[in-house]
């Protein structure tokens, strides 16, 4: 067993590391879709695209189909959506969006986060102001015109319509209200949604050296270690 086994090694307990934080994340998306809405997907528009983007995440069926189940019981953990604001070193913007049962246990956990790796957790609105919060689809490419859906989807909210050479999807991007009428727009034109979700993106970046993007990334991959923790946005360049 040599280096080159340790480095594989590593490499897939990250991988598997990765699919089990992605798998919590859409199981509380879920939970709050269902909460929010009904537990079948024919009604529940929301709750359609996670199961399409837990497909996309290769999340098996029966994982799914439990996620839903249990959202469905009574004793279902209530969870809330919690949005925490600071600064990391070298003054970058971090945003942390989380989905918790417990705010205050999530709270002093992001807060010692911030304090034992350089930075300051602030108050909740301080910062939401450096972001623009879009919703973002990735489409089936069908052989589309990309140019004239992007002038049909204009009138539904869409901003910035693109082809994704790596992946062979197109990208829709719209505002955060607009994510309804295009999941509605590509469901009536039996346009297939290969996954949907939320961003939020930096409206202005800040360019750090080497060192310093390494402390900030130390900062932030401790903080999305944390369960409670579903994205992290920053405005590191």
């Amino acid at each position: 067993m040599g280096r080159a086994f340790e480095y594989r090694k590593a490499r897939m307990f990250k991988r598997w590391d990765h699919m089990a934080k992605t798998f919590t994340r859409i199981g509380k998306d879920i939970t709050l879709a269902v909460k929010e809405g009904t537990d079948d997907p024919a009604t529940n528009a929301r709750l359609r695209v996670l199961i399409q983007n837990a497909r996309a995440a290769n999340m098996p069926k029966d994982t799914v189909d439990r996620a839903i189940k249990r959202a469905s019981e009574r004793d279902q953990a209530d969870y809330k959506e919690m949005v925490y604001e600071g600064y990391g070193p070298h003054g970058i913007a971090i945003l942390v969006e989380s989905t918790t049962d417990n705010p205050t246990r999530t709270v002093a956990n992001v807060r010692s986060y911030f304090n034992k790796l350089g930075g300051s957790l602030g108050t909740m609105g301080m910062l939401d102001f450096l972001f623009d919060r879009k919703c973002i689809f990735k489409i089936a490419n069908s052989g589309q015109d990309v140019e004239e859906l992007e002038l049909e989807l204009i009138d539904y909210g869409a901003e910035e319509v693109f082809l994704d050479e790596e992946t062979d999807q197109i990208n829709v991007y719209g505002e955060f209200t607009s994510f309804g009428s295009l999941q509605s727009y590509f469901e009536e034109n039996n346009i297939e949604i290969a996954e949907a979700d939320f961003e939020r993106i930096p409206k202005d970046t800040k360019k750090l050296s080497e060192e310093e993007t390494a402390e900030v990334e130390k900062l932030i991959e401790r903080i999305e270690e944390d369960d409670d923790v579903q994205r992290v946005y920053h405005t590191m360049g």
